[in-house]
């Protein structure tokens, strides 16, 4: 099961250290969204990374970062959102209805489903899928490992989301809510936290 890690959608200080220290400990997949800021700013965080950790990033948004540092590749916000004109590599997308992976999943190299609980990081992102809803979209294929469940993923739920079938799950507030970012330095326990989360998706 694959586990891919949400950035938070504000900056803050110490960010570019907290993402070091989880690609050190095998972070393989980090999602970078910052929807509502300038991409500038998103610019300067990978210009604070590696580029040894490039690879291992995909975009939202500012495609074109993609392209300039090298990046893993593009998501787009929903399974209608065109491509950049051109554009080949990595492309995934975000699906809010189980009728829409069928043909998102061609076009897809995986595929989100949310929000499959109430959001830890946006509360006005409420559960829109019932658990039998889930549990039929799998019997009937539509979530298979090309499908990754996204929206209040915590430790708690990701053997359920396992035992759905979902090939991977998307986390986002169970992990930055360990850190404060307004007062924080010590992101300890948000590392343990990561560690945890990737002894359950092994």
């Amino acid at each position: 099961m694959k586990l891919i890690i949400m950035t938070k959608p504000t900056f803050f200080v110490e960010e570019d250290k907290i993402l070091t220290t989880l690609f050190e400990e095998g972070l393989e997949n980090l999602h970078l969204s910052k929807p509502e800021s300038e991409p500038v700013y998103s610019e300067r965080l990978l210009t604070l990374l590696s580029e040894d950790y490039y690879r291992h990033i995909t975009v939202h948004h500012h495609f074109y970062l993609r392209q300039e540092y090298g990046l893993r590749g593009i998501h787009l916000s929903t399974p209608s959102e065109e491509l950049p004109y051109g554009y080949k590599g990595h492309v995934s997308c975000t699906c809010q209805n189980v009728e829409d992976l069928k043909q998102a999943k061609k076009r897809m190299d995986y595929v989100f489903l949310e929000t499959i609980f109430d959001s830890n990081s946006n509360p006005q992102d409420k559960q829109t899928h019932t658990l039998d809803e889930l549990r039929e979209a799998s019997r009937r294929g539509l979530i298979d490992r090309h499908v990754y469940a996204c929206g209040g993923i915590t430790a708690d739920n990701i053997r359920l989301m396992r035992d759905l079938g979902f090939g991977g799950v998307v986390v986002c507030g169970d992990l930055w809510d360990r850190f404060n970012i307004q007062h924080g330095q010590d992101f300890k326990e948000l590392i343990a936290h990561f560690q945890k989360l990737q002894r359950l998706t092994n």
